[in-house]
């Protein structure tokens, strides 16, 4: 059975790059061979992650996430049982928060800022897709 799990996070050191780089590049190598996919966001701080794979593989990650010293504050803002895969194409795509276009921002948010704590799990899943279609999600495989 597949699912899709939503959180939102805060980075504990501000300057977070390394941390990305670090969670970007085991995720990768971890993700394809557990059959989990998704996209990790990041910007000001925060994270926004979507996963998706078979439910036992999912909340065996989500748990890691929860105890992984590089953030606090995991909120859950999505869970659901899925019939197929929305960002199938990433063993974990990669968002820069703050570079995102104002416009698409503003379409979810009340500020030009996009905070997932401000909002519903499904705007955050919203602004998701349409990054997928705007293709502004990078990364591979």
């Amino acid at each position: 059975m597949l699912v899709r799990l939503l959180y939102v996070s805060r980075a504990i050191d501000k300057d977070c790059s390394k941390a990305i780089e670090s969670i970007l590049d085991v995720s990768r190598a971890h993700n394809m061979h557990n059959g989990i996919t998704g996209v990790l966001c990041y910007g000001g701080g925060v994270f926004l992650q979507a996963i998706e794979g078979g439910r036992n593989a999912v909340n065996t990650l989500y748990n890691h996430i929860v105890a992984d010293p590089r953030h606090t504050d995991v909120v859950l803002l999505h869970f659901e049982e899925i019939s197929e895969r929305r960002f199938g194409g990433w063993t974990m795509g990669q968002v820069n928060l703050s570079k995102l276009n104002t416009s698409i921002v503003l379409k979810y948010s009340e500020r030009p800022e996009f905070d997932p704590y401000s909002v519903s799990g499904k705007v955050s899943l919203a602004l998701l897709e349409e990054l997928m279609a705007t293709a502004s999600i990078i990364g591979r495989a």
